[in-house]
């Protein structure tokens, strides 16, 4: 006769509990006041879904999940292109590649506040390089007042933020091709658009996907960088998801609209990373 012996499954407990405390009881925390009227320490009132309607009719959520997604689109359309290029002009073998990638992996070692802190002073145009530079060009800017300028300003620091990140996987992704691949191409006569055509671009699929994927969801949650250089102005015209959602939880203590807003601002990322996931690997598998 067999005996079952379920003390193994003593083994999975310590990974239930870390997972519990990451993530089901802080989600679990947001659930519960989601759905109540928070007015004070036990003094709450049920009110279900009155919050999420409120919130799925609230033009300021439609439009910072607009500004939201313009921007995440527009940072990826720059930087994963760029990325590639940067990748491919790099050096190949030498002393100069480590230099290279010691210089292009400085910016993704800055915290985001000193990120957002260092450009709020280089874009400014009375003691900003970088201002008093398009200033002398003869251009008006200043990002606190006109909302081009302010996009440019956030768009740029973002480029200049997370672009060595693609770099740095295309680069690895490159330096794992075999070489046979470049040699059969040679032999056929294939051009440098071919090459990287039909043999670097494919073989890259894969580190593309996780850099995009990265950088779609760090995008999609952006606040420091923003709130030290444009506090989400001017107007509200740089207020994305989690800015409106700090306002409304700390600015407003409105804790149980605060708690559905980022319950609608998880779904969300989770819902916009999951479609875009699905396009780029339906993409791959049609190639």
């Amino acid at each position: 006769m067999n005996v079952k012996d379920n003390r193994a499954w003593l083994l999975v407990l310590p990974v239930l509990v870390i997972v519990a405390f990451n993530a089901v009881i802080p989600m679990m925390t947001m659930v519960n006041y989601s759905v109540q009227d928070i007015f004070g320490p036990g003094n709450a009132y049920f009110v279900g879904r009155e919050w999420f309607e409120e919130l799925l009719g609230d033009f300021e959520l439609r439009n910072a999940l607009l500004r939201q997604v313009m921007f995440s689109s527009l940072v990826l359309l720059i930087e994963v292109p760029l990325g590639i290029v940067i990748a491919l002009a790099l050096p190949k073998r030498g002393r100069s590649v480590a230099l290279c990638l010691i210089i292009l992996g400085l910016p993704l070692l800055m915290p985001w506040n000193v990120v957002g802190v260092m450009w709020q002073i280089f874009a400014r145009s009375d003691i900003g390089l970088g201002g008093a530079a398009i200033s002398a060009l003869g251009i008006d800017f200043n990002y606190s007042r006109d909302v081009v300028d302010a996009w440019f300003t956030i768009i740029v620091m973002d480029v200049w933020h997370w672009t060595s990140l693609i770099v740095l996987l295309a680069y690895s992704g490159l330096r794992a091709i075999d070489p046979a691949y470049y040699r059969a191409a040679q032999i056929d006569g294939a051009s440098r658009w071919q090459v990287f055509r039909y043999v670097e671009l494919p073989k890259l699929s894969g580190v593309l996907t996780i850099g995009i994927m990265l950088r779609l969801m760090d995008s999609l949650m952006i606040y420091s960088e923003l709130f030290v250089i444009t506090g989400g102005g001017p107007g509200s015209s740089t207020s994305f998801l989690s800015q409106t959602l700090v306002k409304k939880a700390i600015g407003q203590f409105d804790l149980g609209p605060a708690a559905s807003f980022s319950i609608i601002y998880f779904m969300i990322i989770v819902t916009l990373c999951f479609v875009f996931f699905r396009s780029i690997t339906r993409t791959q598998e049609g190639e």
